[in-house]
């Protein structure tokens, strides 16, 4: 399953957020933050070998616009 940030955005905490945010780059999730967005989500994303995450385009636009404060494009 893919991750699609945008639509579980409000079911992140708050810290998850602020990672996510601090880290706008991030093309590949670190295995302990995709656990913890399962654990907060309910989602299970396809996962590498090692429990790594690639985020989409999407997702990677979407948290940039997010860590930049400004508007997020529709889809």
């Amino acid at each position: 399953m893919e991750m699609n940030i945008r639509d579980h955005w409000d079911m992140l905490s708050p810290e998850t957020q602020h990672w996510l945010t601090d880290n706008p780059g991030c093309v590949v999730l670190p295995r302990t933050i995709t656990e913890i967005i399962h654990q907060e989500t309910g989602i299970t994303p396809d996962a590498d070998r090692h429990s790594q995450v690639s985020l989409s385009p999407e997702d990677l636009s979407f948290i940039l616009a997010k860590a930049e404060g400004g508007p997020v494009r529709p889809k």
